[in-house]
């Protein structure tokens, strides 16, 4: 199966591409070059939705037509911290803002509230659009983040986040614990259950 990633995060695909072994999944750049999408939502599925309709869209005029886009929205999400940063995960230190940097601002926001360690959760949703019929699933992962980072596997936010059952972050616990029960990996096994009934 060829599927086209509405997606520009390396992290991200690469992540796709080991959960996917047996699929052809490609970057949109690949085909179309540079896209910017601004994702000016207000949820993770508004996002999801716009970042797949629209490499959908651009691919279908250039002929593209029998494909599927598979997009993601994602991020992590602190209750104590008045649900930051949410839909601003990749950009939480800014427009252009790198993971260290992201990271950097949610220690500190720890910090200022004596914030050691604390509930938090991620979401994925990916939105998956075929045939201009437009399906969305999500995924949870909930654990504790804490105010250092611990760990360089991953990306993101992992250094940050330990899961539930567990006493390691997931920078520390690496790919392979990763795998078998992140946000992604659940939001993933709901989609690929989608694409088994519309293909």
């Amino acid at each position: 199966m060829k599927i086209v990633l509405a997606s520009a995060n390396k992290g991200k695909i690469a992540e796709f591409e080991k959960l996917m072994p047996h699929d052809e999944v490609i970057a949109f750049s690949e085909i179309l070059g540079k896209i910017e999408i601004d994702e000016d939502q207000d949820t993770f599925k508004g996002n999801a939705i716009k970042k797949a309709q629209t490499i959908y869209d651009e691919l279908q005029k250039i002929g593209q037509k029998d494909v599927i886009v598979i997009s993601d929205d994602s991020g992590i999400t602190v209750p104590a911290l008045n649900n930051e940063p949410g839909i601003y995960s990749a950009r939480y230190a800014g427009i252009g803002s790198t993971d260290k940097e992201n990271n950097e601002k949610l220690i500190q926001n720890l910090n200022a509230k004596n914030l050691e360690i604390t509930p938090a959760f991620y979401t994925a949703c990916i939105s998956i659009v075929y045939k201009n019929e437009v399906y969305t699933v999500h995924g949870w992962m909930y654990g504790n983040v804490i105010n250092k980072e611990l760990g360089d596997g991953g990306f993101g936010y992992d250094p940050m986040f330990i899961p539930n059952g567990f006493d390691k972050t997931l920078g520390e616990l690496g790919y392979e614990a990763k795998k078998g029960f992140s946000h992604r990996t659940k939001a993933l096994n709901l989609a690929k259950k989608v694409l088994d009934v519309i293909l």
